[in-house]
């Protein structure tokens, strides 16, 4: 075969240096907007359905309220969080994430859960999963990712061997993998589940000083899940169950609650920390940095109408208010574009107008005009620019967050940092779960693993094996696999096993 002949490109025939890793500034990022690979595939694929959400597009949604129960000022300046029992309206959806809108709600799938604040400094949005790591830390795999959780393009059938094949070769899924085969893979209802950031943010206060934070929204109905046969007997007998669950409790008055956890780091401990802050694939252990309690978080009021209210409400982490930040994690980076791009694409361009998702509590005052959609008085006869000389809108550097330093050469930076992605799902399934909780990972993951090519099965098995060698050994038993072979593959490096097990 000539050279070239399968080389990749992007759409106008430019050849691909790198697939896996985003252009960056420095190993740690931030991602630069002139990596037009990447943009080039996120803008793509948040195409690639129309017009229902490509992920999450299953979900249900309710009003409520979230009130601050300790001080927090010296962390960060929102004024939201600015005192002891202050209360913000917020409206929250939770849903599935690989399945179409009709699919059943008990699927094996992560679990989105976003919250929007009505503040009064604009509308803050957290967008988060009931998980509190992901399958991927660089964007410029996501588009590949999904396309393996959703159908075979040749069959449109779920097709366990795509599945199956990207995840083997992205060994930081392992982490993931393990909580998602897990019971925790499959919560009984959206109130008997946990919401978490996963990413890293920035706080900062009205002095200035910054810190690096995750969020936990911890349930106060108790974790519960569904086991595998029960998970399979509700998607037939009641495929909506969940969504019904969470109308139906509010209506009654029963309800739902969650109290919302902060883990906060200064920048001098990040530097020394032993994982890296900003690598969605890994967790902070709450014995290095314990939680603090900081507010709680109530759903009291349904929706209307759902279409309105839950089919058109739209959620970009983006969307901080003064006192929170971005912080250089290549996934964030790469949402707070593509989110928006999105529901650009879903909704059209004027979609901050949807009542849902208006800023209830500070209104709209910008330069942006015209557009699909627009309706409202559009600017009436106000200028359309800055600077500008009529009383127009001007920008308030009291909403400057803090600087942070970026340095590095501009390139594809492979991820280098000293703990690899085996270690926390190891000490996942060796210390935090039952005799229980491992019998019904095994037998989850063989159920579903089982279905995938055996070469497939191997490269997979190997690495459940570098995780925990009783991990991996009790999978390959299960699915009648040599254990000597998965244990000979497990040590051999990610680019050798592929090879190996290629077809």
């Amino acid at each position: 075969m000539a050279k070239g002949e399968k080389t990749l490109t992007t759409a106008f025939g430019i050849s691909v240096g790198d697939d896996q890793n985003s252009l960056t500034a420095g190993a740690r990022g931030p991602v630069l907007m002139q990596d037009v690979h990447l943009l080039e595939k996120l803008a793509h694929f948040d195409r690639e359905r129309i017009p229902e959400r490509v992920v999450h597009a299953k979900g249900a949604g309710a009003y409520g309220y979230f009130e601050v129960t300790a001080d927090v000022t010296k962390f960060t300046k929102a004024k939201f969080l600015s005192e002891i029992g202050k209360k913000t309206e917020v409206f929250a959806r939770f849903s599935t994430v690989g399945g179409e809108r009709g699919s059943a709600d008990a699927a094996r799938d992560p679990r989105g859960f976003a919250v929007k604040f009505y503040t009064e400094e604009g509308n803050y949005d957290f967008v988060g999963n009931n998980t509190p790591v992901f399958f991927i830390r660089d964007p410029l795999k996501f588009p590949d990712f999904i396309h393996t959780q959703k159908r075979n393009p040749a069959t449109n059938l779920p097709d366990p061997n795509m599945f199956w094949d990207f995840l083997s070769l992205t060994p930081e899924s392992i982490h993931q993998v393990t909580i998602l085969f897990s019971d925790r893979g499959t919560p009984a209802t959206y109130r008997n589940m946990n919401g978490y950031s996963s990413h890293t943010y920035k706080w900062y206060n009205d002095k200035g000083e910054y810190f690096w934070v995750q969020y936990h929204f911890k349930t106060d109905q108790g974790i519960k899940n569904l086991t595998r046969g029960e998970a399979r007997r509700i998607a037939g007998e009641d495929p909506d169950h969940a969504t019904r669950d969470l109308h139906e409790a509010i209506e009654q008055g029963d309800y739902r609650s969650w109290t919302l956890e902060m883990q906060i780091l200064t920048p001098e401990k990040a530097k020394d920390f032993p994982w890296d802050i900003f690598d969605i694939t890994k967790v902070w252990p709450h014995k290095e940095v314990p939680p603090i309690k900081v507010g709680k978080l109530v759903l009291n009021r349904n929706p209307e109408n759902y279409f309105s209210e839950v089919e058109q409400s739209a959620f970009c982490p983006g969307n901080v208010v003064p006192g929170i930040a971005i912080s250089p994690d290549k996934m964030l980076q790469a949402r707070v574009f593509s989110y928006h791009d999105t529901h650009v694409h879903r909704l059209g361009p004027n979609y901050h107008l949807i009542p849902v998702n208006a800023p209830k509590n500070a209104p709209e005052k910008s330069y942006q005009r015209d557009g699909f959609m627009r309706v409202d008085a559009n600017g009436g006869g106000g200028p359309n620019y800055w600077p500008n000389s009529f009383g127009g809108p001007e920008p308030d550097a009291d909403s400057l967050e803090p600087p942070f330093e970026v340095s590095g050469d501009a390139a594809r930076y492979p991820y280098t940092h000293p703990n690899d992605d085996f270690v926390q799902p190891g000490n996942l399934y060796r210390h935090v779960m039952t005799d229980s909780d491992r019998d019904n990972l095994i037998g989850n993951i063989v159920d579903h693993l089982g279905k995938a090519l055996k070469r497939i099965q191997l490269r997979q098995t190997a690495l459940f094996y570098k995780a925990d060698p009783d991990y991996g050994l009790r999978v390959a038993k299960g699915l009648g696999l040599d254990s000597k072979e998965v244990e000979r593959l497990a040590g051999m490096s990610q680019e050798e096993r592929a090879r190996e097990t290629s077809a």
